[in-house]
């Protein structure tokens, strides 16, 4: 008897049944029946700008969580904004994974500080950071520091300390960044994206 492909997938279907499963103690009905729920049904949506480049694409950002005192909100999805004028919705490769770079268990939390000379690192407090920040600036700009040129121009120059800004910025805080360093520490290399 010659059985062609289709009438033997045809036997096959009929003999796996509903009936012959549940014979073999298989019932499809209450997984058949069980609807799977939406991963972001109870997702708060936050809208933000991605931080990754000057083009400033919309995101949204999916978190769980009651916004109780004791609960610490999770993201659990980002995906670009339709509504947003710039992206319409699309990210680029980087964009796509803004949500890795949220929730990483490799993600540094606390200020780390390695000595000079040391190859320990510390865990330090915000504190010691800042001040050290600061004392650093300070020393190499009392060191560094250059008001006149080989022709005797006032010059006002440091270009032994950076400033770098970055693309979240508003215009106000990078207007501050060129007033506080170049202006009142005199540094020449700054760079931030508003100028993009």
């Amino acid at each position: 008897m010659q059985v062609s492909r289709r009438q033997f997938f045809k036997v096959c279907g009929a003999g796996l049944s509903g009936s012959s499963i549940a014979l073999m103690g298989f019932s499809p009905t209450s997984a058949l029946a069980e609807v799977r729920s939406y991963k972001l049904a109870h997702a708060t949506e936050t809208r933000n700008m991605c931080p990754y480049c000057s083009v400033s694409c919309g995101v949204i950002i999916h978190t769980l969580g009651d916004r109780s005192r004791n609960v610490k909100p999770t993201v659990v999805h980002v995906e670009g904004d339709p509504d947003h004028p710039i992206n319409q919705g699309t990210l680029c490769p980087k964009g796509i994974t803004l949500k890795h770079n949220i929730v990483n268990d490799r993600r540094l939390t606390k200020v780390m500080y390695r000595a000079p000379g040391s190859t320990a690192w510390q865990e330090r407090s915000w504190d010691f950071a800042i001040d050290r920040i600061a004392h650093l600036v300070k020393e190499t700009r009392d060191r560094r520091f250059v008001e006149k040129d080989a022709a005797s121009r006032t010059i006002n120059a440091l270009t032994a300390v950076g400033v770098i800004g970055g693309c979240t910025d508003t215009n106000e805080i990078n207007y501050l960044l060129v007033k506080a360093f170049r202006a009142g520490l005199g540094v020449v290399p700054i760079e931030q994206q508003a100028r993009i």
